[in-house]
């Protein structure tokens, strides 16, 4: 094979308690950048300002980024940071303020840098000229603690930017499941698919490897070992800890080997519809292991470590008990049962999702005629024979 790389945070801590490693960080300036309510009513904000300012640190917090960052968000991160000069950033949440945290970090550095300009330049920035980022995830799904992508909505043009660069990997992940025990069931069912989602693309990828396979496939078994534990029993922090470890894992596996179709359909169709990242990978997924196991013999393997006979069938049932439909146009809180409206952008949705970047390390090759028959396969949930 090709020369590779392998890239992941300088600092992993995890385990119950690893939250208290914020006492461990050297700077005077920390901004926290955090999302809506739910680590300001759990009281993990509170305790992150708290173990900071008795390390020193002066502290300020961002608070509202939503769901599906976008530019404006980013530049209002940006504007903040450059009036509190921070040398650390502390991104807190679920994959949404830890996504914006990398970006705005990025035009903090480079403040006269426009999103366009970032998109289209030859390489990415170099950072670390004047901060320094830790993560701490809330959800056991995105990894974008360990990874080294964020992905930001131009809002005005209905698209979601997949960014990438071992540049925005963070200094220190920090992976403490207390934090995700508090997540409602929706979300733990949600993330912990697109835990799923990473570890399968990322064993397909056209660009795995030795190191992402292994991590790719322990986390494949500690989904389906512990997901609908966590789903059922929200306190149970053995599942939760094995959770947000698959998670990282995960992570570590899609940074290195990319992600594929999957991604690349949840990324436009999010993008349409507003539709949440993991119940849109969620429900793509099987549709794309069918799609995908005549180009990859991976999937064999994976009902061979799982001891199953139709992993496509095994993730559809893993669905069920979660409560997530199998069909696009089942999900009504995005407006995706209106029939008429999905017709209207099936065509420019296709288009977009196919010139993703994650379709490049599909393992099987497509085009916008192709990415238009999956997803309508997976809107009317049928299943794909060829």
């Amino acid at each position: 094979m090709a020369v590779g790389s392998f890239k992941i945070p300088g600092d992993i801590v995890f385990g119950e308690g690893s939250f208290e490693h914020l006492a461990n960080l050297e700077g005077k300036k920390a901004i926290i950048v955090t999302g809506g309510s739910s680590m300001k009513r759990f009281g993990f904000l509170e305790k992150a300002e708290e173990i900071l300012k008795k390390g020193g640190f002066e502290v300020k917090i961002f608070e509202g980024v939503e769901e599906n960052p976008s530019v404006e968000t980013v530049i209002a991160g940006k504007e903040a940071m450059l009036e509190f000069e921070p040398d650390w950033i502390i991104a807190l949440g679920g994959g949404s303020p830890l996504d914006a945290a990398k970006i705005m970090w990025t035009f903090y550095e480079y403040p006269e840098m426009t999103f366009d300009e970032l998109l289209n330049a030859p390489a990415f920035p170099k950072l670390r000229n004047k901060a320094r980022l830790a993560c701490i995830p809330s959800t056991s799904g995105t990894a974008s603690e360990i990874t080294a992508f964020s992905v930001i909505t131009d809002t005005a043009n209905h698209i979601k930017y997949p960014l990438a660069s071992p540049e925005i990997v963070a200094d220190v992940a920090i992976i403490d499941p207390i934090i995700p025990a508090k997540m409602p069931k929706h979300i733990t069912a949600n993330t912990g698919m697109d835990v799923l989602a990473h570890a399968t693309e990322a064993l397909v990828s056209s660009a795995a490897s030795d190191y992402t396979d292994a991590l790719a496939i322990h986390a494949i078994k500690l989904v389906f070992a512990n997901l609908k534990t966590a789903y059922e029993e929200p306190d149970n922090i053995y599942a939760r800890e094995r959770m947000h470890n698959a998670s990282a894992m995960a992570g570590m596996a899609f940074t290195s080997a990319s992600l594929g179709l999957v991604h690349s359909l949840a990324h436009k169709v999010g993008g349409e519809f507003g539709i949440t990242h993991g119940l849109a990978n969620a429900i793509l997924m099987p549709y794309i292991v069918q799609f995908n196991r005549k180009a990859s013999n991976k999937v064999d393997l994976i009902e061979k470590e799982l001891g199953i006979e139709d992993y496509p069938k095994a993730i559809k049932e893993l669905n069920l008990s979660l409560n997530i439909p199998l069909s696009l146009k089942e999900v009504t809180d995005f407006g995706l049962n209106n029939e008429a409206k999905w017709n209207e952008v099936i065509d420019r949705m296709s288009a977009n999702a196919y010139a993703d970047p994650c379709t490049l390390t599909n393992p099987r090759e497509s085009n916008p005629e192709i990415v238009k028959m999956i997803y309508n396969h997976a809107y009317n949930g049928e299943d794909i024979l060829d």
